[in-house]
């Protein structure tokens, strides 16, 4: 295993997939209610290498309820290296007794 989230956010320090596609699953101590994910990349000027071709490109974000081993689609979106670099994406958001989820497609 290795560390994702880190203090170190400089250019050339990050946490990269092998290829061209991979996955990330992060286990929090307890049910939290997400709203929305924030995806940062670096821009072409800071890259060492002067492009960004490792950025994200599209995402899809899951849901995970450990009590009954099931997950929920809360959004699939398409990071823009044309945009900001630091993009927000609203999440389904879903009643926290049952009840329909609301929000992003």
């Amino acid at each position: 295993s290795c560390i994702l989230l880190q203090p170190n956010v400089y250019p050339g320090n990050c946490w990269a997939f092998k290829g061209h596609q991979g996955q990330v699953v992060i286990r929090l101590p307890a049910r939290v209610y997400l709203t929305a994910i924030t995806v940062q990349h670096i821009t072409k000027d800071a890259s060492p290498s002067g492009t960004i071709n490792s950025a994200p490109k599209d995402i899809a974000v899951f849901g995970v309820d450990a009590d009954r081993d099931e997950e929920t689609l809360l959004g699939m979106f398409s990071y823009n290296v044309e945009k900001d670099p630091m993009q927000t994406f609203p999440l389904k958001v879903c009643p926290r007794q049952g009840g329909r989820c609301q929000g992003a497609k």
